[in-house]
């Protein structure tokens, strides 16, 4: 299956719900609106997974053009953890 557009997600959502595409866009857009707010806390979508807010420690790293050390500072990352679920259903043996 190829990459989905968001017209078709909205389109695929629309028709297995039976709601219009117009209702489906706002339930994925408040969907995802609402992952934006509850990043800082974790917020999980059940059965897929989870998105977090990560801080990254400072570092030594190097360039790779000419083995120089380099120091890489800390920063605050966005993670998605997948749920074991998502994990068992893509990943079946």
């Amino acid at each position: 299956m190829a990459r989905l557009t968001k017209s078709q997600i909205i389109a695929g959502v629309a028709e297995g719900t039976q709601i219009s595409k117009k209702q489906a866009k706002a339930a994925i857009e408040t969907l995802v609106n609402m992952a934006y707010k509850g990043a800082k806390d974790g917020f999980v979508i059940p059965g897929l997974g989870k998105l977090v807010k990560v801080n990254r420690a400072a570092r030594m790293g190097r360039n790779p053009a000419t083995g120089e050390a380099i120091s890489i500072p800390a920063k605050t990352v966005l993670k998605f953890r997948i749920a074991k679920a998502a994990k068992d259903a893509v990943l079946k043996k």
